[in-house]
């Protein structure tokens, strides 16, 4: 017997949060999120979202152990903004049994309808920092921080369900040459003296003005925010959710891989990048402290693999190229520390401008992520 139930109080929020570890502990691909980050993600307080979006958290239960878990959210903000009437689901997670998922998005379907929505899409969160899209290709493969992982199962539920697809995120992974290209720092220095750009010394500040630093962080997410603002699934941030998002840069940022693009002192580009923290992760099983932090310590200061967080252009310096700034100071950075290879992180399969920073390198499409689509009926 199949029951749902809808949740909210933290102790059933918890048991939302540990299914996904529970039903992954064995695999070694997965990154699990951490209970702090997940709690705060789904709290009015902490999350700002909460302001524009409402959100609903459903547990299933089958023979009275839990078989799946999935969150619908209302954004109301995306809404306004595309003018669509769209449901958003996340965390998604289910064993495999038809049954269960249809008994979850059952759920889903009902409050869509309920609120007068035309399509349920997902999976997709509160705004783009976060993790989005089903992963559809790529499973023997270590997801990042900021990806999705999933059993290819959950692929079959969804075409069960009459689920189209709706866009893709696709993943490289660049091995890192072992010697820095003489023509892209002369090309990036060409370009720094005819535009008047120059990079921040994020090094120097972290270490001795970090206000400075605090101040071009919410400057770079500033044009992050502009950047993306008209790809899919994004929503504009306001200055709480930005606040957030530097807490969780400075968790895992190494100046090497740091590179801010300044004109007249202001960020006008930008590009993160972390070491992995899969591994970490999975010795976390939700909580840094205690199993995590031997693993973190080494994560930090042993890099064999980096990830892509983000890299954003001001559309004004778009065609100025200010991104080549950000790969000459980044793959000096990589170099340096000897890291093998580069994640990117899911990019949209349409997004020309990203996925053509990666050419000239050696590059292998690993992992696909899907943001799928339901009609409402």
């Amino acid at each position: 017997m199949i029951t749902v139930k809808q949740i909210s109080s933290k102790k059933d929020k918890k048991k939302f949060f540990k299914f996904l570890i529970d039903l992954y502990k064995n695999n070694p691909y997965i990154a699990p999120n951490l209970f702090a980050d997940e709690f705060d993600e789904f709290d009015p307080e902490v999350n700002d979202a909460f302001r524009f979006a409402d959100c609903k958290m459903f547990l299933a239960y089958k023979d009275g152990k839990i078989a799946g878990r999935v969150a619908g959210i209302w954004h109301r903000g995306a809404n306004e903004k595309t003018g669509l009437k769209q449901l958003r689901f996340t965390r998604f997670d289910v064993i495999d049994d038809f049954e269960v998922t249809e008994a979850l998005f059952a759920e889903l379907f009902k409050w869509a309808k309920e609120l007068g929505m035309d399509e349920i899409i997902g999976p997709i969160s509160f705004s783009d920092l976060n993790e989005e899209g089903m992963l559809i290709d790529g499973f023997d493969r270590p997801s990042t921080y900021i990806e999705i992982y999933n059993s290819p199962y959950y692929v079959e539920h969804m075409q069960k369900l009459g689920a189209y697809k709706v866009v893709d995120w696709n993943c490289y992974r660049i091995t890192v040459p072992e010697k820095h290209d003489e023509r892209l720092e002369k090309l990036s220095a060409m370009i720094a003296k005819k535009n008047g750009y120059t990079l921040a010394d994020v090094k120097y500040l972290l270490k001795h003005d970090r206000k400075k630093l605090d101040g071009y962080i919410m400057q770079a997410l500033d044009v992050l925010d502009e950047a993306f603002k008209d790809l899919y699934g994004t929503s504009p941030l306001n200055e709480k959710q930005k606040a957030r998002e530097m807490k969780t840069i400075y968790q895992a940022l190494i100046p090497e891989l740091a590179a801010v693009v300044l004109k007249d002192d202001k960020v006008i580009a930008y590009g993160f990048m972390m070491p992995s923290m899969n591994t970490v992760l999975q010795k976390a099983k939700g909580k840094i402290f205690p199993r995590g932090i031997i693993p973190y310590i080494k994560a930090m200061s042993h890099v064999e693999v980096a990830d892509m967080m983000s890299i954003g252009v001001l559309p004004e310096h778009a065609n100025k190229g200010a991104v080549a700034l950000i790969m000459d100071s980044c793959l000096k950075g990589l170099i340096k520390l000897g890291v093998k290879y580069l994640e990117t992180g899911p990019e949209l399969e349409n997004n020309a401008n990203v996925q053509n920073l990666w050419k000239n390198y050696d590059r292998e499409l690993c992992k696909r992520h899907r943001c799928w689509g339901l009609k409402v009926g």
